[in-house]
């Protein structure tokens, strides 16, 4: 290796270290990320050098990169690493790095998770007292305790703190005695004391509780009739209007009284003349006996009328055999008394009424003879047929009818359970079928949903297998209770 290139690399590694020197005493990154600064303003920075640094809770973040002097006040400006979180509220003081050692800047973040600070924002600055400050003060307390010890001393060695403690003694004395004198009562008092104390301590939750409970209450009252006088100020008005206006009425109608009655004692009019008058009188009370006994008559006529309750219903239901409906409109009337039941109803039935026509009909022979012959035919029509019953009452509420069912004559079993919430019923009727068929058969139940309405359902045509048929349907009854109260809410023309 040559000379040359020997002083080459020796002046290479030379400047590599002095450059490396250079970097770390004026604290250069040359490989920092980003940057970003802020400006701490103090009272006073003595002390504190450019290139000091700057740390959170003891960790360096940067450094000061300049100090000048504003309106009186050291504004220093702090370059920190860019990834340092610094939230507003941050607040900035400076530090001493040991007894003597250097001063440096110490960041106390704002709250943790507030808006982070702006780049080149300014946060307040507080300055420790220095060491020279710190003497000043220690002086100025040396002489306070020298000028408190002259004041104690007085010549022939009497001082006030002596009799301060003569005093002292003597009070103590006093005091022990006392105590002495009554040790009972004192023992007495401090065991009331730590009873009443404990009560207190066990008590006083509850009782702050129990004030905070009635306290809201208080003030939600407090609210709540609040609203109502604001709610109710324009009514309370209008009441007050509403009640001069009754009072003006009323005068009038004390003055009209006054009138009225003046009239009545002259004997003017026909009440005045019935007031003063005999005859008048005697017309009267025969005018009322005879309206007494009109009265009478109409109490005996609307009595016989209350107790009958009556009761209306309409049903129709789906016969599934027939592919029809059924429905009908019944009228029941129940003597409150105990006496016989009434049905009446009308019915739109499929099965109708059963016609038998009789045919004549003549055939010629081919021998020119003729022969007459007779068919009878059954037609069934589907014209509305009713039903006329009267009935009994039975043991367990159960009713038993008789009479007409579709225009045929018949029998009838109701029998209810539940609370008359459900009804089961079997009707027999048609006695004298075509055919010699066997009587019309109908067993159903029906359910009460409320006071008016009702499902029905059951088997029509039972004893017939060729016409058994299901069905299902639903009716409305009206019973007197709603009837009154439908006759009292038509409109009166």
């Amino acid at each position: 290796m040559s000379n040359a290139l020997k002083v080459g690399l020796f002046a290479t590694v030379a400047l590599l270290v002095l450059g490396g020197m250079i970097l770390r005493i004026e604290d250069i990154r040359l490989f920092s990320g980003p940057e970003r600064t802020i400006v701490a303003v103090f009272d006073s920075v003595a002390g504190l050098d450019d290139k000091a640094a700057v740390r959170i809770a003891g960790v360096r973040v940067g450094r000061v990169d300049g100090i000048s002097l504003v309106n009186r006040r050291a504004r220093v400006r702090l370059l920190l690493d860019g990834e340092t979180p610094i939230p507003r509220g941050t607040v900035a003081r400076i530090a001493n790095m040991g007894l003597l050692g250097d001063k440096y800047v110490v960041l106390e973040p704002g709250p943790e998770g507030g808006p982070p600070l702006a780049d080149g924002a300014e946060v307040p600055g507080s300055t420790p007292p220095s060491f020279d400050e710190t003497l000043v003060k220690f002086n100025q307390l040396g002489d306070s305790l020298s000028g408190l010890g002259s004041s104690l001393t007085e010549a022939g060695g009497q001082t006030p703190l002596d009799r301060l403690i003569r005093n002292l003694e003597a009070m103590s004395a006093e005091l022990r005695s006392m105590v002495e004198a009554n040790r009972d009562r004192v023992d007495s008092t401090l065991a009331n004391a730590d009873s009443v104390s404990a009560t207190l301590a066990q008590e006083l939750p509850r009782l702050s509780e129990r004030m905070t409970a009635v306290l809201e209450r208080v003030d939600r009252t407090l609210v709540q009739v609040q609203a109502v006088i604001e709610e109710g100020r324009p009514d309370l008005q209008a009441s007050l209007e509403n009640v001069r206006d009754l009072t003006d009425r009323a005068q009038e109608s004390v003055d009209n009284m006054n009138t009225v009655t003046g009239r009545l004692a002259r004997g003017e009019g026909t009440v005045g003349k019935l007031l003063t008058s005999d005859e008048v009188h005697d017309e009267l009370i025969g005018a009322l006996g005879s309206v007494e006994s009109g009265v009478d008559s109409l109490k005996e006529a609307f009595a016989g009328i209350q107790r009958l309750e009556l009761e209306l219903g309409m049903e129709s239901y789906y016969i599934d055999e027939l592919d029809e409906a059924r429905s009908s409109f019944n009228v029941d009337i129940d003597t409150k008394s105990g006496g016989p039941l009434y049905r009446v109803g009308v019915v739109d039935s499929p099965t109708g009424k059963t016609d038998t026509k009789l045919k004549r009909v003549t055939v010629t022979q081919p021998d020119g003879t003729s022969q007459t012959t007779i068919e009878e035919t059954f037609q069934q029509t589907d014209d509305l047929t009713f039903s006329a019953l009267v009935g009994f009452r039975l043991f367990d509420d159960a009713r038993i009818y008789a009479g007409v069912i579709e225009s045929t004559g018949g029998v009838q079993l109701d029998y209810p359970l539940l609370d008359r919430r459900l009804l089961l019923s079997a009707e027999a009727f048609d006695f004298d079928r075509e055919d010699d068929l066997d009587p019309h058969l109908r067993l159903s139940g029906s359910w009460r949903l409320n006071q008016l309405v009702y499902l029905k359902a059951g088997v029509d045509d039972l004893l017939i297998d060729e016409r058994q048929s299901l069905f299902i349907g639903a009716g409305i009854r009206w019973r007197d209770d709603s009837l009154k109260y439908l006759m009292g809410s038509l409109p009166r023309f």
